[in-house]
């Protein structure tokens, strides 16, 4: 087939850190589990995949984080999973190694003064970083896409920056408007559906502001220095 019927994504459940922050500061990010709750919320979320499937077969791309594998785990797809492929270009936004809070304080309101997008940590990366590699992403999929055995539907479980620069990739959103966007909930999902040779994206990310998908640069406020 070309493409499939539906593209889902999903964020991680609650994870111990979402919970306890200082985790960061002794465990590595990729290591941290889900915490009770978000097994419970990955869980229900695995009813509307399911739903979503309606008993056709996907194929899945995880992120390599601990999180990411419990999660789909937690969503019990059973025998509907053609396939599981790792993908490290899915992994959360690198921050730092084992983090230190008042540093991460400090620079997340570096960030918000900046903008989300270029801003990048000092051990880690930016949200422009992130989009590259999602874009280096895309290419593997529409590779795989062109095998005539590639299941009906494939599913990302992900983060949730990588979520919304995804679809800022795909359906091509101004740096301005994804400013605007908040994060899906933990075990959040949406889903690009496709309508003959488009795709739409079924539940529109919350927005702090209210930008259109099309402001530019060129209409923000000018900096004053």
């Amino acid at each position: 087939m070309s493409a499939p019927r539906q593209i889902i994504m999903i964020r991680h459940g609650q994870s111990e850190a979402n919970l306890d922050q200082s985790i960061y500061n002794r465990v590595p990010d990729y290591r941290i589990p889900l915490a009770e709750l978000g097994r419970e919320q990955a869980s229900a979320a695995g009813d509307e995949v399911r739903s979503r499937l309606a008993g056709e077969k996907v194929c899945v791309y995880v992120s390599p984080y601990l999180r990411a594998y419990e999660t789909l785990e937690a969503l019990q797809l059973g025998t509907l999973v053609d396939r599981v492929i790792e993908e490290p270009r899915l992994r959360e936004q690198d921050w730092a190694n084992f983090q230190n809070q008042l540093d991460i304080a400090d620079q997340k309101e570096l960030r918000n003064a900046y903008g989300h997008f270029f801003y990048r940590f000092r051990e880690g990366e930016s949200g422009s970083d992130v989009y590259d590699r999602i874009s280096s992403f895309m290419e593997t999929l529409y590779r795989h896409w062109s095998k005539p055995s590639y299941a009906p539907n494939t599913l990302l479980v992900t983060h949730g920056l990588t979520m919304r620069l995804f679809c800022m990739r795909w359906f091509h959103w101004s740096v301005e408007y994804f400013e605007s966007l908040n994060n899906p909930g933990n075990a959040e999902v949406r889903t690009l559906v496709r309508q003959r040779e488009k795709y739409v994206l079924d539940t529109p990310f919350a927005q702090w502001s209210p930008i259109s998908e099309t402001r530019t640069v060129l209409d923000a406020p000018r900096m004053v220095w």
